[in-house]
């Protein structure tokens, strides 16, 4: 089983759109290959809206835990409100109780260590749930994390480990990962045991300034990487930049997609643009970045 996993270093460059696309080429294309779906943005999942998946389970995500006050126990003495430094403890002027803000509390624990009545106790969170789907395409995991939470790294653990335990359970030979944008916890969450990482890139300034920090995460992690560059046409200086980059760090660009309308209308339907419109000039480019990124696999496959 190998896992790909589609990373941009910026939002907005098509990242999503081509992960659709792979998804539809994977099953509906000239060599089939089974895929498990994953989506990792759970700050932002999207994928579902391409896909259009039909949910099987729904399952809460806890995401560490928040101090709650028994206000039968609670004195009134304010310790809690003085130890606390997010300022989550909230007084009522007319009863002399304290309660907690369950979104300012950081579940540090610091009030339940100090109260001196034992008043407190810290609660399990439900930051999210996370769902396992069928789309025409295969299973997709994907999840939504609750606004205001944290741990979306955990959850994006979560996410990609049942989506890779499904396909050794099935024997499904790949798991493609829409992965979150940016370098941070959840894009290594995401890339963590990836055997190759396509990274999606736009001929901008932000563009190219993201891609190379997304390339030093891969090259930290020792994920190997390939670049394609999207909607390359509409600045050919840019893409010309991206590709000298590149060269210079060892890094092969296997395609550039043409900026096309037919992408955003069948993002509007609800469909890879691939299915969507299989001739269209985005659909031509980036089957052929398919049939590179399968070779590709295959061959570390053999090489390890």
């Amino acid at each position: 089983m190998k896992q790909l996993i589609i990373l941009s270093g910026k939002g907005g460059t098509g990242k999503t759109s081509l992960a659709a696309a792979f998804a539809h080429l994977a099953h509906d294309g000239p060599a089939p290959i089974q895929a498990v779906l994953a989506d990792g943005d759970v700050d932002a999942a999207n994928l579902e809206l391409v896909l259009r998946p039909q949910r099987l389970e729904t399952h809460d995500f806890t995401g560490g835990a928040v101090a709650v006050i028994d206000p039968e126990l609670c004195q009134g003495c304010g310790t809690c409100e003085q130890v606390c430094r997010f300022e989550a403890i909230i007084s009522d002027p007319n009863s002399f109780v304290y309660r907690v803000d369950p979104i300012a509390c950081d579940g540090c624990a610091a009030c339940v260590y100090q109260c001196p009545e034992e008043a407190i106790h810290m609660q399990p969170n439900t930051a999210g749930q996370w769902y396992r789907s069928e789309s025409l395409y295969g299973p997709l995991f994907h999840a939504d994390l609750y606004p205001a939470q944290e741990n979306s790294g955990k959850l994006v653990t979560l996410v990609k480990q049942n989506a890779r335990l499904l396909a050794m359970d099935t024997d499904k030979p790949l798991v493609i990962v829409d992965g979150p944008p940016g370098i941070g916890c959840p894009v290594i969450a995401a890339a963590a045991g990836a055997d190759l990482a396509l990274i999606v890139t736009e001929p901008s300034a932000a563009g190219i300034h993201d891609l190379k920090r997304a390339l030093q995460t891969t090259s930290h992690f020792r994920i190997p990487s390939l670049v394609v560059i999207n909607k390359a046409d509409i600045y050919p200086e840019g893409a010309a930049q991206i590709q000298a980059i590149c060269a210079e760090l060892g890094v092969e660009v296997i395609g550039s997609i043409p900026f096309d309308p037919t992408v955003t209308a069948a993002m509007m339907n609800g469909v890879p643009v691939t299915a969507y419109h299989p001739q269209s000039p985005a659909s031509r480019a980036i089957g052929m970045i398919w049939q590179k990124v399968v070779k590709s696999l295959a061959f570390e496959a053999a090489n390890p």
